[in-house]
């Protein structure tokens, strides 16, 4: 993962304070034939239920899992600084980062591996590690988080396939696991009811422009533009979208010079009419756009999902722990802020080589999964608000989202007392209050443009406190 794209915008909605709306999704009314040129693919109405859907956990697994390490010199991801490319905390880059003279991951490699150990000879211990693997377990790790589709990493810039690709590398044979991980995935998240959406590196192959990359300037360079490369990613994600139809059809970094992005898109959306394709191919169309680790300032018109790993890293990352993972309350927070804002959040978990899910990883998709199931009415199928921000009178953060006639005001921490104050909302009269959570409606008052409201004593969940606000007559 990296992306330094700026093609994605921040767009400002105004307005006053009740149930104004931002456009979310649509269904499209027939199907419709797409034709590999941007005014056609520009016709794509984003789907109903990825407008609805607001979390999905993205799953970075592959060779580098066996490893499992990056420094930690670079928790803010600083890409300028001049040192990040050997400190790069992405412990899927291992593979590049380990090639950098005097990198720590060079140091890690020598003393765990042997200064002759290739990165590629963690294939058969890849292989052997995922006959282990449980995908029913892991889909209910995700199913019960809360999420409501899961992007799997088929191939990363490693170019190593998590399924038996007949699209034969003419440099490196047999670079794919010996068992199919994005069927067998595929078929436990649908079994469990969610969408499935498959990643795909594009832009970078380090079989076929090996690099390493050094110097900023080869972010660029190492890209491949060879003409056998962009058949054989053209052929690959062809054939990702005839086996798998994913709901998601996710590109990293860019789409080869070479190859045919606009032929890639209409193909999939006529297979796959509800799918949807980021802004990662270098083509002016998308769905979505797709800043990393980073979130949007106010309400965006146009979709956007944010990527980010549960700590520093998108793989596997054993020298994270407790420090480097995001808090609960922080994580809760960030997926609230991120929905009233119009995004999606599309969460990271970095599986070890078995497809354990880490502990402390685990424990955080647990408690996201515990507030969704009392709150997920502020949360799935709502749309922003005419703002997306507020506070109360003891300073707590609030952020809106809407669903029909209702407004929900989640209130990001603990109230010091019963009695709260939302500035600048106001309800109707005859309009009834309830804190999700709890069955009976909470005594209010409008005071000028402040919203009074009385809080139980005790109060439901941890974290994060949501208001809905039902209109009366």
């Amino acid at each position: 993962m990296l992306n330094r794209s700026a093609a994605w915008r921040c767009g400002i909605v105004a307005g006053s304070l009740f149930f104004t709306s931002v456009a979310g999704g649509a269904q499209s009314s027939g199907k419709q034939h797409y034709e590999p040129a941007l005014s056609s693919l520009n016709s794509h109405p984003l789907p109903q239920w990825y407008a609805d859907a607001k979390l999905g956990i993205f799953v970075h697994w592959g060779l580098y899992s066996v490893p499992g390490w990056a420094p930690l010199q670079h928790p803010n991801h600083d890409f300028a600084s001049s040192d990040y490319i050997k400190n790069n905390p992405y412990a899927e880059w291992y593979y590049n980062v380990m090639r950098v003279p005097g990198s720590p991951t060079a140091a890690y490699h020598r003393e765990h591996f042997g200064a002759n150990f290739s990165y590629y000879d963690f294939a058969p211990i890849f292989d052997k590690e995922t006959q282990k693997w449980d995908a029913d377990q892991m889909a209910k790790a995700y199913k019960d988080a809360g999420a409501r589709y899961v992007v799997l990493t088929t191939k990363h810039h490693d170019g190593f396939t998590l399924w038996p690709s007949e699209v034969e590398n003419p440099n490196q044979r047999n670079l794919h696991a010996s068992r199919d991980l994005v069927k067998d995935l595929t078929e436990s998240v649908r079994k469990a009811g969610m969408r499935m959406g498959l990643y795909y590196s594009g832009g970078y192959d380090w079989t076929f422009n090996r690099g390493p990359i050094l110097d900023p300037s080869d972010y660029e360079t190492v890209k491949p533009e060879s003409i056998a490369y962009g058949r054989y990613a053209d052929a690959q994600i062809e054939e990702l979208i005839n086996r798998y139809h994913p709901s998601v059809l996710w590109n990293d970094i860019d789409w080869p010079k070479t190859g045919h992005p606009l032929k890639i898109m209409a193909d999939y959306y006529n297979a796959v009419p509800d799918g949807v394709v980021d802004d990662r191919y270098g083509v002016k169309h998308s769905d979505f756009t797709s800043p990393e680790y980073a979130k949007l300032d106010e309400i965006s018109p146009t979709k956007w999902e944010e990527c980010r790993g549960l700590g520093q890293s998108f793989g596997y990352n054993r020298a994270e722990g407790e420090a480097e993972t995001i808090a609960p309350a922080e994580l809760i927070s960030l997926l609230v802020d991120i929905v009233s804002k119009n995004g999606n959040l599309l969460l990271d978990v970095g599986p070890e080589a078995d497809g354990t899910i880490p502990p402390v990883q685990m424990e955080r998709l647990q408690a996201l999964g515990a507030w969704l199931k009392q709150n997920g009415d502020a949360i799935y199928g709502t749309r922003p608000w005419t703002r997306s921000a507020g506070e109360t009178d003891q300073g707590i953060g609030v952020r809106f989202t809407r669903k029909d006639a209702n407004l929900y005001a989640t209130l990001l921490g603990k109230p010091q007392s019963s009695a709260i104050v939302v500035r600048s909302v106001k309800a109707r009269p005859g309009s009834q209050i309830f804190l999700l959570g709890e069955s009976k409606p909470l005594k209010w008052s409008q005071q000028g443009a402040d919203l009074h409201v009385q809080f139980p004593s005790v109060l439901p969940g941890n974290y994060a406190y949501v208001l809905q606000l039902q209109p009366g007559d």
